[in-house]
């Protein structure tokens, strides 16, 4: 900070003399390692050994393919998931299921299951001393209970079905027997929710079939009257009679139509012929007539005939006459029985017209009838699905009864759980751990023996070194008037040289601003070696600077907040040591100028000495404050070149500021920053005037 020099001492740890002294003490380690490790085998020694087994459970569903309800093939998934498994864990650790094992095993008779068995001396003090709750007052129950959780652990193998118990105890056998216990208790609680479950679905179930049985009768009967009552007598095919003859009539009007059209129509062929002259030998009505076909035959002689006979005689003999006569006879014959067929046919065709007007008439009352029917099926389909739903209502519950029946008769009640490994008798203990506990012990002091030496050897400061900063010449530090041991503003005077401030420039305070906005420095460092009366001419160039129109905040490095002070009216606000010290933020640390639109950070209200340990830190706020700001001007107070260094930055430009250049205090200051390399420029402060009316605010 402006203040430090760096001649200053700097603490370092020295490393090397730091780890000599593990060397120098190993001794006092070694012997409180031994220790440590002897007092921990003698505990392992000591100590009561504890036996541990595990017995191990498969969650699984016990019924097979052939005794699993049909109707529900997926009951049992469920149990399988993740929460089912996770469930079963829970019904294992029930204190119902423990209270059975801990009485099977007879666990209170056993000292370790009952703390109040044997209570040791410390124990009993502590008791006394209201410390500790007395087990005596807890019923001998609670306790074998509570040892009994203590002494269990269940849980579930991962991405598994697998449940394990395990179980500690002093006697190998009861470590043993517990989880196995527990495992058979677990199968026969399983086994008698399984029977608690089937018998209460038989107890339900047999009034539910009575009833059940009532209301299909009811319903078989209402569906039954109805039909009764509505006509709708049943036929086949569970249609009713009306719709039945419909059909059947309809059938029967097809058909006669049909025979009315083919004997029409044989009848007008007939007719056709004979009206025609055409041969009548090939209608298959006139063939399939008896007396027709022996017509046929006999004339079909006396062709052959007159055929046999005109090879000797002539067409004007007798013979053939005759024969000719009798050929015209049959001709005649064969005429009239065709006339005679096409009557016939002409008779069954009226009679089938006849039986068709019939048919019609009672086809159409039938339809009247299968529309009345079909009107009132609607109300006997509802009664009959109503029966229907109860009927199979029934037969489900019959179904299940008869099942559940059959499973209470045979016993036969699979547990959802099987034991695949039961637990073996230990043959070494579990605990206690003896080679791993001994050299716990030793590694673990060996290890706080090391960090108490390092850190005795550091509070000591024998482990501590002093760094210089760059050399100098000797100096004698002389506080600021006004300054207290630990401020910021310490002065570091050089001996009196000859040369006087004479050999630097001077300026006012407003051409000192134009020359550093002209330059375009972005720090300007200001010195005052005289005290605060010097400390004006960095407020006069800042506002300057602002008034210009650039972005500019001043920095109050003094002890006395001289800097700061003309610009927020002396009221103390927080500022750089609260900053330093992590106390405010930066945005609570930056004010507005109430006389310009420069900003400030002032002194703060923070310890100086805290904000001293923390100046390392100084360099960052003010690159942070170079990136927001155009300008930066810092008033160091009393500084050397020393604490100048660490402010001034790439470009930052140096300016002391003076009242009276012949003071000693100034030439001192001036040689100083001349010798370290710094090119000075002289301020003279003018006199600050108390502005009215010009209140600024932090943009």
């Amino acid at each position: 900070m402006a203040g430090v020099t760096a001649d200053e001492p700097q603490i370092d740890v020295d490393l090397r003399v730091l780890f000599l002294s593990l060397a120098r003490n190993w001794k006092r380690m070694l012997f409180v390692s031994l220790f440590a490790a002897a007092a921990a085998f003698a505990y392992v020694m000591l100590a009561t050994p504890e036996y541990k087994s595990e017995a191990r459970l498969l969650i699984e569903t016990g019924e097979s393919i052939y005794t699993r309800s049909p109707a529900n093939p997926d009951t049992d998934r469920s149990l399988l998931d993740e929460e089912g498994v996770t469930s079963q864990m829970q019904v294992i650790t029930a204190t119902e299921l423990l209270k059975t094992v801990a009485d099977k095993l007879d666990l209170a008779g056993k000292p370790e299951f009952d703390p109040a068995a044997d209570i040791s001396l410390a124990d009993r003090l502590m008791i006394i001393g209201g410390m500790m709750n007395d087990p005596a007052d807890t019923p001998a129950e609670e306790r074998v209970l509570k040892a009994l959780r203590e002494k269990i652990n269940v849980y579930r193998v991962e991405k598994s079905r697998v449940i394990v118990i395990e179980a500690v105890s002093e006697d190998p056998a009861l470590a043993a027997a517990i989880p196995n216990a527990i495992a058979d208790a677990y199968i026969a609680v399983n086994q008698a929710a399984k029977l608690q479950v089937n018998s209460d679905a038989t107890s339900w179930l047999e009034p539910e079939i009575a009833d059940l049985r009532a209301k299909v009768r009811d319903a078989e009967r209402k569906v039954a009257d109805y039909r009764a009552s509505s006509d709708l007598l049943v036929g086949q095919n569970s249609s009713s009679l009306a719709s039945q003859q419909l059909s059947e009539f309809s059938t029967e009007l097809s058909r006669v139509k049909a025979a009315r059209s083919t004997a029409e129509a044989r009848a007008a062929a007939i007719r056709d012929a004979l009206r025609n002259g055409a041969a009548l030998e090939s209608m298959p009505e006139v063939l399939s007539s008896a007396l027709i076909q022996r017509l046929r035959e006999r004339q079909v002689q006396l062709n052959a005939d007159i055929a046999d006979a005109s090879t000797t005689l002539l067409d004007g003999h007798p013979k053939i006459k005759a024969l000719r006569s009798q050929l015209s006879d049959l001709d005649r014959q064969i005429r009239s029985e065709a006339q005679k067929v096409m009557t016939a046919l002409d008779n069954d065709a009226r009679t089938s017209k006849y039986r068709e007007a019939e048919l019609l008439a009672e086809l159409n009352r039938l339809k009247a009838e299968s529309a009345r029917a079909g009107g009132e099926e609607v109300e006997l389909r509802a009664l009959e699905r109503e029966a229907t739903a109860q009927r199979e209502l029934l037969e489900s519950y019959l179904t299940r009864y008869r099942e559940a029946a059959s499973r209470n008769e045979r016993n036969y009640l699979p547990a959802d759980a099987r034991v695949f490994s039961r637990a073996d008798v230990p043959a070494e203990p579990f605990s206690p751990k003896k080679v791993p506990i001994v050299a716990a012990a030793f590694a673990g002091s060996l290890l706080l023996m090391a960090i108490a030496t390092l850190v005795s050897e550091l509070f000591s400061g024998r482990a501590m070194r002093e760094t210089s900063g760059r050399a100098m010449s000797p100096v004698a530090e002389v506080a600021m008037p006004g300054a207290v041991d630990g401020d910021l503003a310490v002065a570091t005077r050089l001996p009196e040289t000859p040369a006087g401030p004479e050999r630097f420039g001077g300026v006012t305070a407003a051409d000192a601003a134009e020359s550093l906005i002209a330059s375009g420095a972005t720090r300007a460092i200001f010195v005052s070696p005289e005290g605060n009366e010097a400390a004006a001419s960095s407020v006069v160039v800042a506002r300057a600077v602002a008034d210009a129109g650039l972005r500019v905040i001043l920095l109050d490095l003094t002890s006395t907040g001289a800097a700061s002070r003309p610009m927020t009216d002396g009221a103390k606000k927080a500022g750089i040591t609260d900053l330093l010290c992590a106390e405010a933020s930066f945005s609570e640390t930056i004010h507005a100028d109430l006389y310009s639109d420069s900003h400030v950070m002032p002194t703060g209200a923070a310890n100086a000495a805290r904000a001293m340990r923390a100046v390392e830190r100084l360099p960052i706020i003010l690159d942070a404050l170079g990136s927001a700001y155009e300008m930066v001007v810092i008033e160091c107070g009393a500084a050397d070149a020393a604490a100048v260094e660490r402010l001034i930055g790439d470009d930052g430009d140096v300016l002391l500021s003076v009242i009276d250049p012949a003071d000693a205090q100034v030439r001192t200051t001036a040689e100083g920053l001349a010798a370290a390399g710094y090119d000075v420029t002289l301020v003279a402060p003018p006199t600050i005037p108390s502005p009215v009316g010009r209140n600024r605010s932090v943009a």
